[in-house]
């Protein structure tokens, strides 16, 4: 018997590209080509709209400007953009005619939206995808954290070591759903490399070309990652090292500082290429320029950046911890102590060896079939169709 197609409403906190925020468009659009319509909502900051196009309906859910001033301090000052961009999404919501089957929380904080709307009668139930789980400094943040867990009808993650966690911290057996790599990334050359390289001050690199994408913030270990820099630019003088990315929801402007005070410092400043927010239709074709990938993170909820660098034919350095080594294994990738500025460093040099590079590369490749997005609609329905049959049973 065919089923019948679901109205799924997805949330996430940005329009620009961050982790999650690729998950959720990429989900979306496997869902949409499986026949299910699909709409998703996104935080829009700054009016621009989403990212990249989509070949599904979506939502820009405005988001005023906030300003932290001197008597909230930049504690308090969190608190309250958190509480006003929660609002936004539960007052767009409140105008929003259409109702959907599966309500769809990327985020704590969409799922703090959506656990307000179930209060009030708006919404039934909804799912909650916990990427990763952080340790907030702030009371406020940590207890909007705990809510869109407990509250959330059905949780989800994307790696193992946060499903253990879930169940030993929180009492939760969250559902493991799998995270995919765009076709889009590819090693094949377009003939737009020359162009691109010129654009982003590559096309003269007289050293290899180091990628990582994420910003520059604590949780990407930067910091590290700079110092190791140095070293092997110090072997290597005409290394470039390019970090990719930057919008996040949280300020980390004394930590950036930090980072570009210890490049002055080293005279790094010229090696460094730091591009913020990638224009989409550039950044496969700049996964393309690198040498090497190079990811230290010390926390992630999965690493799409990771699987999206081998589709792109790059050979990868990570980090020596779950959720990597979930997915990677020593003949993979080169997985490094990403506490160990040292080991980073040996890696780095280690990794633009000829024949490291194509050990990793071939042992990598074969990755890629696990992960794909039609695969993770597929077991994202499953789990939809449950909720849907549960929910309308409950209120029969």
């Amino acid at each position: 018997m065919t089923q019948t197609s679901l109205r799924i409403a997805l949330l996430t906190y940005s329009t620009k590209p961050r982790g999650s925020v690729v998950h959720t468009l990429d989900l979306a659009q496997a869902l949409a080509d499986l026949g299910h319509a699909v709409c998703v909502f996104a935080l829009d900051k700054d009016g621009k709209g989403l990212y990249r196009d989509v070949g599904f309906k979506a939502y820009a859910v405005p988001a005023e400007p906030f300003c932290v001033s001197d008597e909230q301090g930049s504690g308090k000052g969190i608190d309250q953009l958190i509480k006003q961009r929660i609002g936004e999404f539960v007052a767009f919501f409140e105008q929003h005619d259409d109702t959907y089957d599966v309500y769809h929380a990327q985020d704590c904080l969409s799922a703090n939206a959506l656990a307000a709307l179930k209060a009030r009668g708006k919404i039934r139930s909804f799912v909650r995808t916990v990427h990763h789980i952080e340790a907030f400094k702030s009371p406020y943040l940590q207890d909007c954290q705990e809510k869109s867990i407990y509250q959330s009808d059905r949780c989800l993650c994307v790696s193992a070591v946060w499903q253990r966690v879930l169940k030993q911290e929180y009492g939760l057996d969250a559902h493991r759903v799998i995270n995919g790599v765009s076709r889009r990334f590819s090693s094949e050359r377009n003939g737009s490399e020359v162009e691109l390289a010129q654009s982003y001050g590559l096309a003269e690199a007289a050293g290899p070309i180091y990628l990582t994408v994420g910003g520059i913030e604590p949780r990407k270990n930067s910091l590290r990652l700079l110092k190791a820099f140095g070293a092997v630019w110090r072997q290597h003088p005409g290394a470039k090292l390019v970090i990719a990315g930057g919008a996040t929801l949280f300020d980390y402007q004394d930590y950036r500082r930090e980072f570009m005070a210890l490049a002055a410092m080293e005279g790094l400043e010229d090696a460094l290429v730091l591009s913020g927010v990638v224009p989409d239709e550039d950044l496969p074709v700049l996964y393309r320029l690198a040498d090497a990938f190079v990811f230290p993170s010390v926390q992630e909820g999965w690493g799409l950046v990771v699987l999206e660098a081998i589709a792109s034919g790059l050979p990868v350095l990570t980090s020596h911890q779950a959720p990597f080594t979930e997915f990677l294994s020593a003949a993979s990738a080169l997985l490094i102590d990403p506490e160990d500025v040292n080991a980073i460093a040996r890696g780095m040099a280690d990794i633009i060896r000829s024949e490291t590079a194509q050990q990793l590369i071939h042992h990598s490749r074969p990755i890629l079939e696990h992960y794909r997005w039609e695969k993770s609609a597929t077991m994202h329905l499953a789990l939809y169709r449950q909720l849907v049959s549960t929910t309308r049973k409950d209120y029969a």
